[in-house]
């Protein structure tokens, strides 16, 4: 054989896991972004366990009913899952194109079922059980590993958190600049302002990093400003997170290769609904969201990935207000061109009344820190201590998705 030959046929070998580490050809990267849906998303209801008789007895007033036994039945997805019938515009086309696939029974070990602990444990990426670093998230360590690596045609990787604070997730030793989408058009700092913060840290070791700041602020509001005139024009919709995903398709398309936001209202304690109802519209609105990124990425849509997650998911059974209640193991969603999708991935079970964790939850199967961790490496070309430095002591788990 050829050595170009032979080069080319290592090339193409996945990932694999080897001992306690990932091993990776180097990638060229792309783009990529998370999503945090805070409040704790019913996965059951997303991704519906249609085989699961138990199920059906644990929910009788909001299980979205079998594929084909109305007429807002879940949408088959394969003998097992189906998806809420409020995405079958949206999501279930990129699931058909096979650039979504779905990963259950995935989460944390953490069990507090405290929202804003779990949520602190998977923006950290932290070991269980240490002292945790809360200067220190996950993606401001995989910054900081990538350094000056080219990731694309452009250069060196470019992030930005698209949230009105920093989120913990990004925070860090690497500087990363934030901008909320929903303050476009607001004048929360007029140019004198401007001026008078920077005279205030000009003294001061920060000046050149809130300058930098206040020029990354400024870029994005001109570009956002000019997609607001054509927006005007009824062109796109510029309702909720859909119009925030539009936003964020043109900045990521153009000037930026990591990405975060986070998307509240996912506590459904009362009244959750089913095939309609409260939940239903959330998951409409999140799915035209993502759906409009996808198709305002453009072409580098061929090269991004996407991550959607949950703290945790919700209770197997319904509540007395027919709702449900804080849970342990959720589903991730993982979707863009880059992707392996069509398909359930991971490790999974048959949900059974015995199958549950401490009798009332979706168990983890699928850590979160492995799952990320091993698309991190393929995407990115991470060696077993690059990812060792991303989410310490963690086992990669690789589901080849992307």
């Amino acid at each position: 054989m050829q050595r170009r030959t032979v080069l080319r046929g290592l090339a193409a070998l996945p990932l694999v896991s080897h001992g306690f580490g990932a091993w990776a050809a180097p990638a060229a990267g792309g783009k990529f972004l998370l999503v945090f849906l805070r409040g704790g998303l019913d996965t059951a209801s997303l991704l519906v366990p249609v085989q699961s008789d138990f199920y059906y007895r644990a929910r009788p007033d909001i299980a979205i009913a079998r594929p084909g036994s109305q007429a807002d039945a879940a949408l088959p997805l394969d003998g097992t899952w189906g998806l809420h019938p409020a995405l079958a515009g949206t999501l279930l086309p990129l699931y058909q194109r096979k650039e979504l696939a779905f990963v259950p029974f995935a989460g944390t070990d953490d069990v507090s079922r405290s929202h804003f602990e779990t949520q602190d444990t998977i923006e950290l990426g932290q070991p269980l059980g240490g002292t945790r670093d809360f200067g220190s998230g996950f993606l401001n360590r995989l910054v900081e590993v990538l350094g000056g690596r080219a990731v694309s045609a452009s250069g060196p990787l470019s992030p930005i958190a698209f949230t009105d604070q920093l989120p913990l997730v990004m925070r860090g030793t690497q500087q990363i600049g934030s901008v909320a989408l929903q303050s476009v058009g607001k004048n929360a700092i007029d140019p004198r302002q401007r001026n008078l913060i920077a005279a205030m840290y000009a003294p001061t070791r920060l000046a050149v990093p809130v300058d930098e700041g206040f020029a990354v602020r400024e870029e994005i509001m001109k570009d956002l400003a000019d997609e607001m005139d054509s927006a005007s024009r009824g062109a796109i919709t510029t309702k909720g997170f859909e119009r925030d995903a539009q936003r964020m398709g043109k900045l990521m398309s153009e000037k930026f290769d990591l990405g975060f936001i986070d998307v509240g209202g996912w506590d459904t304690h009362v009244g959750q609904g089913a095939a309609k109802g409260y939940l239903a519209t959330r998951l409409e609105e999140l799915g035209r969201g993502l759906a409009a990124f996808a198709t305002t990425m453009g072409p580098a849509w061929r090269d991004t990935s996407v991550v959607v997650l949950s703290e945790f998911g919700r209770t197997m059974r319904q509540n007395g207000n027919r709702g449900t209640d804080h849970g342990h193991g959720t589903a991730y969603m993982v979707l863009g061109g880059a992707v392996r999708g069509g398909r359930v991935a991971g490790e999974q079970q048959a949900i059974t009344e015995a199958s549950l964790f401490q009798n009332r939850d979706l168990p983890v199967l699928n850590e979160y820190r492995g799952v990320l961790g091993a698309l991190l490496a393929r995407q990115y070309g991470l060696n077993p201590r690059d990812l060792d430095r991303i989410f310490p002591g963690a086992r990669p788990r690789d589901l080849q998705l992307v």
